[in-house]
């Protein structure tokens, strides 16, 4: 049983971490080629939205590096004792788009850490601050929420979801598989093995197949406005996971415009609703 002394955890609101980065062009060409994009952006384009996860990337040294692959705690994230760790929700608001190969700079700012029982368990949750700069000026302004908590002791069922009922404008059928998921892994820089490693996500942390990454879902859906509105772009979009996808069956990325808004949204194979997400075009 964890014994959380949410006080201590709570010495870490206020903490800063700033990180440049070049925002070289590689990245962003290798992401467009995992989602099988026709044309590959070039130097000096606008970056898409939360394409900017490919930067700025902490790179823990394998010392600092813990068995489930997630860097080890208590630097700039608060150290949380509880195993399982998960990105829950995020929000940006694009005040403009990054520029490819133009330094940029991100200041995040632990804003808060709150302790909830939920019904599995205690439940830590923390919310980070990610503000973007190029030229000095601010041009994207992001909420993470992450979540930790306790490692299941066996398989057990997902809790039951909720049936996808919404009428969709668009629906894209996406098939996952391992290289998608190693990609997407590599290119931000994230070790959390559930990913990639079968054997340790099905017999550790008891999932019933690989995980596909809480943020490649966002991706995939942003992608989906991206190859539907021209006339606009994405001013905000906020995205909150409900359930996870796993790569052995494929999933749908479904949306919904209605006028200068757009609603969002991921099922699974069985039918259920998986991630929700809303964007506001500018």
């Amino acid at each position: 049983m964890n014994t959380i002394d949410i006080e201590h955890l709570r010495s870490w609101v206020g903490k800063e971490n700033v990180v440049a980065d070049d925002l070289s062009l590689f990245p962003a060409r290798a992401l467009a080629a995992a989602l099988d994009h026709a044309a590959l952006p070039e130097k000096g384009a606008a970056l898409p939205p939360a394409w900017h996860w490919l930067y700025f990337l902490d790179t823990p040294t394998a010392s600092r590096t813990g068995s489930d692959g997630h860097p080890l705690k208590g630097s700039f994230l608060p150290p949380v004792t509880l195993p399982r760790r998960m990105w829950a929700a995020g929000t940006l608001e694009v005040e403009q788009p990054l520029l490819l190969g133009t330094p940029a700079r991100k200041q995040s700012t632990i804003r808060s850490v709150e302790l909830k029982e939920g019904k599995s368990g205690a439940l830590v949750f923390v919310n980070i601050e990610h503000a973007l700069y190029q030229n000095e000026r601010r041009c994207i302004l992001e909420q993470q929420n992450v979540v930790y908590r306790d490692m299941p002791a066996a398989p057990a069922p997902l809790a039951p979801g909720e049936p996808d009922r919404a009428e969709a404008d668009w629906v894209e059928t996406v098939v996952p598989d391992p290289v998608l998921l190693f990609r997407f892994s590599a290119l931000t820089y994230n070790g959390h093995r559930i990913h990639y490693d079968r054997d340790y996500a099905t017999q550790v942390e008891f999932y019933p197949a690989l995980v596909v990454h809480g943020p490649l879902l966002a991706t995939l859906l942003l992608d989906l406005v991206a190859a539907n509105v021209a006339d606009k772009r994405v001013g905000k979009f906020s995205f909150r996971a409900l359930r996870p996808i796993f790569d052995h069956a494929p999933f749908k990325v479904c949306g919904k415009r209605e006028g200068d808004a757009v609603r969002l949204w991921t099922v699974d194979a069985d039918g259920f609703v998986c991630t929700t997400a809303s964007v506001e075009l500018v």
